[in-house]
């Protein structure tokens, strides 16, 4: 059995062959689609951030908004970009988004990937100190965050406040409690997910990771998972993590689907560099009429590995377009493979 969810950009851009042709359009069509899926017995919604970008930026106002529309269904992002965010507000924000939707979050978060501009996390007030690169500021914001989300009190009280405080130290507010272990790390090598497992975040793995073998992307993600799951057992935490695996999967059922994803199949991986030394592996698209997509996707030893999937959808495409492609997933693939 594994939990599904949708993974979706929020792309947006004003050719009339989109659906989503402003921020409104992505943003409103991001909740309606939240809604079709826990109609459709999807478990989660999950959205991507990138900044200055056509696409979905500041999470939490969208996770409250869906979370006030929603009742079951998880909400999460995969991921959220560390190096930009300011880890006291982010602990308000997430805090009160969790507990609009009664504990659903699932937050993914990570050092992000290559983005719009140069050092775009300068703009946003955050500066690496003189002794660390982008990557460790965003580790630090991290541990940080996680710190704060203990609830733990730390600030020392004012004598003549303007509202009574409880004895003590103060934290921040408002605290939601549980929201600490439903906190996941975007791993893209095995050391981050190693360090990961160390900090007691669950694991997310995409459809990019750092070429550290030379071998598929099934097979690294499938060791990098097992990793992660070592570096866990010996760290001692008490509960049982969980670990995402993101891809493009389509079910070829009727002739829009053949239109949009039957001509060009990407069906192998492909490698590239996101800048001058750091090789990666893309993950190919799974497309194919149900039968032949259940014997590809039984190949996948990171899906075996992991224990939720998150389904990467065209939201350009509209909401009608991707509850059919993710109802497809769940009643024709999903059900003989043993996920349902």
């Amino acid at each position: 059995m594994k939990k599904i969810g949708f993974l979706s950009f929020g792309h947006w851009t004003p050719s009339p062959e989109s659906q989503t042709r402003s921020a409104s359009d992505t943003l409103l069509q991001s909740i309606d689609l939240a809604i079709e899926a826990e109609r459709l017995g999807m478990d989660g919604a999950y959205f991507r951030v990138h900044h200055f970008a056509r696409q979905l930026a500041s999470p939490f106002p969208l996770l409250a908004a869906v979370g006030a529309r929603t009742r079951k269904i998880e909400i999460g992002t995969a991921v959220i970009n560390m190096r930009y965010e300011n880890p006291y507000y982010m602990a308000e924000d997430s805090g009160s988004a969790d507990l609009i939707a009664g504990g659903r979050l699932q937050l993914g978060i990570s050092r992000g990937s290559p983005e719009q501009v140069i050092d775009g996390w300068r703009y946003f007030g955050c500066d690496p100190n003189t002794t660390e690169d982008d990557a460790a500021m965003a580790r630090r914001n991290t541990e940080k965050y996680l710190e704060l989300l203990a609830g733990k009190g730390f600030a020392k009280p004012n004598p003549r406040p303007m509202f009574p405080n409880p004895p003590g130290l103060l934290r921040l507010e408002p605290h939601s409690e549980g929201l600490r272990d439903r906190i996941w790390w975007g791993s893209a090598s095995n050391a981050t997910a190693e360090w990961a497992a160390k900090l007691g975040m669950n694991m997310q793995t995409s459809t990019l990771k750092f070429d550290e073998s030379g071998e598929p992307l099934r097979i690294q993600q499938a060791a990098q998972i097992r990793a992660f799951r070592a570096a866990w057992q010996k760290a001692g935490h008490a509960r049982t993590p969980r670990v995402s695996v993101s891809r493009s999967i389509f079910a070829l059922v009727d002739a829009s689907d053949h239109a949009y994803f039957g001509r060009d199949r990407h069906e192998q991986d492909q490698i590239g560099f996101l800048d001058e030394s750091t090789r990666a592996i893309f993950g190919r698209s799974y497309a194919a009429e149900p039968d032949v997509l259940i014997e590809q996707l039984r190949n996948d030893q990171a899906i075996a590995e992991a224990d939720t999937l998150l389904l990467t959808v065209p939201n350009q495409l509209g909401v009608a377009y991707n509850a059919h492609v993710m109802e497809a997933i769940l009643t024709l693939v999903a059900p003989a493979l043993g996920w349902r």
